[in-house]
C-alpha cells in the first residue's frame, strides 16, 4: 500500500496531478480542495495517498491531509459511493462541512454536490453517522487540540466508530501525549 508520497508536483491537470518521486512520476487523483492548496509546480509536496486496485486499473488518490483521506475511505465504504462520487464530495465541500451535514442529518447539504442526488444523500447519512469525527470549528465535546484531534482520528481510522473514540477521548487527560493517548484509549476500548 502506498501510504504517503513527497516529491516534486509536475503537473495539474484536474482532477489528476503528477507528482515527481524517487524518479517515478506518479498519476494521483486529487478532490479540488486539495487541487486549489497545492504549490506552485516546481515545489515539494506531500501528500496521503490511497491506492484502488480494480480489474482494469491501480489508481492512486492524493490528498492533503489525513482528515480528508479518513473521509474519503469512509465515504467509499457507503453502498453505491465510487471513488469518483467520494472526490466529488470532498471537492463539494470540506470534510468539517460534511461531518457537520451528518451530525445534524441535513441532506440538503449534500444534495448541493454534483451527483448526490436525495436517496443518495439520505443513504449517507445513514451509513455515516457516528463514522466520521466531529468537526473541528463546531464543538467536539473534549476534543479541543489538535493532538486530540490526532487520536480521534487513529481511533476512527482504526474502525472505532466517532461516539466510541470519542467516549475513549474524553476519559483520557487533557495533557496527554499523542501516542499515549492512542494506547490508553485502544485499552479502554478493548475492555
Amino acid at each position: 500500500m502506498i501510504g504517503r508520497i513527497t516529491g516534486t508536483l509536475l503537473d495539474k491537470t484536474p482532477p489528476t496531478i503528477c507528482v515527481q518521486a524517487g524518479g517515478l512520476g506518479y498519476e494521483i487523483d486529487v478532490p479540488m480542495s486539495t487541487l486549489y492548496d497545492l504549490p506552485d509546480m516546481g515545489a515539494q509536496v506531500t501528500l496521503y495517498t490511497h491506492l484502488a486496485i480494480r480489474e482494469d486499473a491501480h489508481v492512486l488518490y492524493g490528498f492533503l491531509t489525513a482528515q480528508e483521506r479518513i473521509t474519503f475511505r469512509a465515504l467509499i465504504k457507503v453502498t453505491g459511493i465510487g471513488a469518483r462520487t467520494a472526490l466529488a464530495v470532498l471537492s463539494g465541500m470540506t470534510t468539517d462541512d460534511l461531518a457537520l451535514a451528518i451530525r445534524e442529518q441535513e441532506t440538503g447539504r449534500l444534495t448541493r454536490v454534483p451527483g448526490i442526488g436525495k436517496k443518495t444523500a439520505e443513504r449517507l447519512l445513514l451509513e455515516l453517522k457516528d463514522k466520521l469525527g466531529t468537526p473541528a470549528h463546531h464543538g467536539g465535546g473534549g476534543n479541543t487540540g489538535s493532538g486530540r484531534d490526532d487520536i480521534l482520528n487513529a481511533l476512527m481510522a482504526l474502525g472505532y466508530s466517532n461516539s466510541e473514540s470519542q467516549a475513549a477521548l474524553k476519559a483520557l487527560p487533557a495533557d496527554i501525549d499523542v501516542s499515549d493517548g492512542i494506547r490508553q484509549a485502544l485499552k479502554s476500548l478493548a475492555r
